[in-house]
């Protein structure tokens, strides 16, 4: 973590993108990483994956959280990590996706650029745990 990054608190978009409209468990995570000391945004509900990539950018986050319920992660997924290297944004920013995904995709997606898969039944002190040692310093 540099020096800057231990200056100011680390800036998080939590997202809801696509149809899914089941948010408890965004809330619940970003109210977990408001609780750590994290600067948190939240996308409200059924969000385009352009406007979480324009989001991201325009609050320069340093990490972007995507909830994803729908099953609809390998469409959707793509599209935000594809804005966000158009904007030369990707290599700053770690992205997490939480929900229920297959254990088959996990992999496809950490292929992609997603730093980590949080499923169901996650402890909130692991996901801000490897947040801390995997935020991309500035």
């Amino acid at each position: 973590m540099s020096v800057d990054q231990t200056q100011r608190s680390i800036r998080c978009l939590v997202a809801k993108v696509g149809l899914d409209g089941h948010d408890r468990g965004a809330h619940v995570i970003a109210r977990a990483f408001r609780d750590a000391g994290f600067e948190v945004i939240y996308s409200g509900l059924h969000k385009a994956p352009d406007e979480i990539v324009q989001a991201a950018v325009q609050e320069d986050v340093d990490v972007l959280g995507i909830s994803i319920l729908s099953g609809a992660h390998n469409t959707l997924v793509p599209k935000v990590i594809e804005g966000l290297e158009e904007y030369d944004a990707f290599e700053d920013t770690l992205i997490l996706v939480g929900g229920v995904i297959p254990d088959e995709d996990k992999a496809e997606l950490k292929e992609m650029g997603v730093a980590e898969v949080f499923g169901p039944g996650t402890k909130m002190a692991d996901t801000i745990q490897f947040v801390r040692e995997n935020v991309p310093e500035r």
